[in-house]
């Protein structure tokens, strides 16, 4: 039986609710999902002994219980994460929570209790995952954005665009048909892959074998990705941590990228002084001064620069959906000049409007850029989608009901017009404009 999302958000915020006091809001989670995936991997080692990570003996969940109340239970605490870290290559993914930390979680007493208590949380009868499948619902996911809905007003840090909420990424895995590839294997790739929730729901969605690629910056952040990964038995994801603008891992040399039949992304919104060590004649031909390149993305505003590298990294048969901020559509200056670029190459074939206050981290309406290499030779126009009205308020957010989501992909798979809500437009009259 499947664990109710309710009550595991129900042992989440207990467990924040004992960290309070000496730490930040917005480390809570650290402690708290770290705790989760040892637990996780706990309850299904006892039912399949050949899964895909080890627990190596004195790491499972059970020796965490055996430490509650024990005057050194921090650095033992460290200790089962270090070992268990080091047999799976989780150093610096499940580590970085220092149990023994005095000045996060107390002094003597004070520390014994919290971490104990913390434990506790996880020993509810009701959250027994060894009969749970993860199968695409991305527990690791839920868990963060439920967090981060939780934190978001109270850390005043925002990381929520890390997270893409289940519905948004349901859409982009349909509208770039990843759902009726019928190729034996297909390469996936998300260049800001954050918690890894839209590339698990891309695999989800394919009929056959996919490989996983991924590269984040946050090392945080990567580390809940790999967690993910394992929790959903994904053991062949590449999953690398670094500035994908400044420094792409996934090439095949130092002047060509790799490149991928399916990329979905969603980019931190317009981020600020992206250019770093990348050359404005870009080593990777996403943009220079030639007339078969865009022009250079504005350095105070990356969100082309990311749009350019995802249609660098595509195959020429390749298919991707972008997540970027509504304002992409109507900037002007240089960011006018490559989506003049973008339109006369015929690559961007829908742009679907999403409704504002979506994601955690911000309220800006957003829009999926979809990116169709393949047919772009033949190819006649954009066909547009207004979806900013369908959703339902979700405390201080707003969420995508069952019914907008159908709404968003039947319309776009049928591609025929509705009054007030989409519209096929053509490559003439959007110059036209």
């Amino acid at each position: 039986m499947a664990i109710k999302k309710s009550q595991l958000y129900s042992a989440l915020w207990e467990g924040c609710n004992e960290l309070r006091g000496g730490m930040d809001s917005s480390q809570y989670k650290d402690y708290v999902l770290v705790i989760l995936f040892v637990k996780y991997i706990s309850d299904k080692a006892k039912k399949d002994p050949d899964m895909l990570i080890s627990v190596p003996e004195g790491c499972s969940f059970d020796d965490m219980i055996a430490l509650k109340g024990k005057t050194n239970i921090g650095e033992e605490m460290n200790k089962i994460l270090a070992k268990l870290a080091d047999a799976n290559g989780l150093t610096g993914v499940i580590t970085n929570a220092d149990f023994a930390d005095e000045n996060k979680l107390g002094k003597g007493k004070d520390l014994i209790e919290t971490v104990s208590k913390l434990i506790e949380v996880f020993q509810r009868d009701e959250l027994d995952f060894s009969n749970n499948r993860a199968a695409d619902d991305d527990l690791i996911g839920d868990a963060y954005e439920f967090l981060m809905k939780n934190f978001a007003s109270e850390s005043g840090k925002s990381k929520g665009q890390f997270y893409t909420p289940a519905e948004v990424s349901r859409i982009m895995a349909r509208v770039i048909s990843i759902n009726k590839e019928d190729r034996q294997r297909i390469a996936i790739y998300d260049p800001t892959c954050g918690s890894g929730s839209l590339l698990l729901r891309a695999r989800a969605e394919a009929r056959n074998n996919a490989s996983i690629d991924g590269q984040e910056k946050d090392l945080a952040t990567i580390g809940m990705a790999r967690m993910s990964m394992i929790i959903h038995g994904v053991d062949d994801a590449e999953l690398r941590h670094g500035d994908t603008l400044n420094d792409p891992l996934h090439k095949e040399n130092d002047t060509t990228l790799q490149t991928f039949d399916y990329i979905v992304a969603n980019p931190p919104f317009s981020t600020k002084g992206w250019m770093k060590s990348a050359k404005a004649n870009d080593t990777f031909m996403r943009w220079g001064a030639s007339d078969n390149l865009a022009q250079v993305p504005p350095p105070g505003c990356g969100d082309y620069a990311f749009l350019l590298h995802i249609i660098a990294s595509l195959k020429t048969q390749g298919h991707a959906a972008c997540i970027l901020p509504h304002g992409v559509l109507f900037r002007g200056g240089a960011e006018a000049e490559i989506r003049k670029f973008l339109v006369k190459k015929h690559w961007i074939s829908g742009i679907i409007g999403l409704p504002g206050n979506l994601f955690y981290g911000t309220g800006i309406p957003a829009c999926i850029i979809i990116i169709d290499k393949e047919h772009a030779a033949s190819s006649k126009g954009i066909f547009m989608i207004d979806a900013k009205e369908g959703f339902q308020k979700d405390g201080a957010k707003n969420r995508l009901r069952e019914q907008d989501v159908k709404l968003i992909v039947d319309t776009w798979e049928s591609q025929s017009d509705v009054l007030h809500y989409a519209k096929f437009v053509s490559f003439e009259e959007i110059a036209a404009n």
